[in-house]
């Protein structure tokens, strides 16, 4: 189902956290809980894997995340701040120490000249550290943009536990 090096990353990340005694959650819209899937696709991934937040509408990332509406009507759903405000709050809101979460639009429509059909705004947050964004305009089809948002995620995690 998930391509081998795709695998391998999610292989790295958890060896990080079992490393440093770190549990991990998931905010996902744009990609739907793959990199859920990812990490759960690995044998063992239990004992760092604490859950997976699949908030694909406005509503799900309020009610679920605790991402002040008024965020998402000034900002957008896909932007720097909710993607923030989703990682920190996956964070409050499971047992995980570090959390990754990601937002955006993987098209085939839906883009806009200032929110382009690609643009993904990740976030990383972890207790006692501060939050760190990234924001890509990832090129090619929905699936190779999501493909590659996870890829870039788990590349942010491993930067965030310092394995990069």
């Amino acid at each position: 189902m998930f391509d081998q090096a795709l695998l391998e990353e999610a292989r790295l990340v958890l060896n990080l956290c079992r490393r440093a005694d770190i549990r991990l959650a998931t905010a996902e819209s744009c990609t739907g809980g793959l990199i859920a899937a990812c990490l759960t696709e690995i044998p063992g991934s239990s004992d760092v894997f604490d859950r997976g937040f699949v908030t694909y509408s406005n509503a799900a990332k309020t009610e679920l995340l605790g991402v002040p509406a008024m965020a998402i009507n000034l900002e957008g759903a896909v932007s720097e701040k909710v993607a923030r405000l989703m990682a920190e709050g996956a964070l409050t809101r499971s047992a995980a120490d570090v959390t990754v979460a990601v937002t955006g639009i993987a098209g085939p429509d839906g883009g806009t000249a200032t929110k382009p059909v690609g643009l993904v705004h990740l976030a990383v947050a972890g207790t006692g550290r501060p939050t760190q964004h990234h924001r890509e305009v990832f090129p090619g089809s929905r699936a190779a943009i999501r493909d590659t948002t996870v890829v870039t995620a788990f590349a942010m995690l491993r930067s965030l536990l310092g394995g990069a």
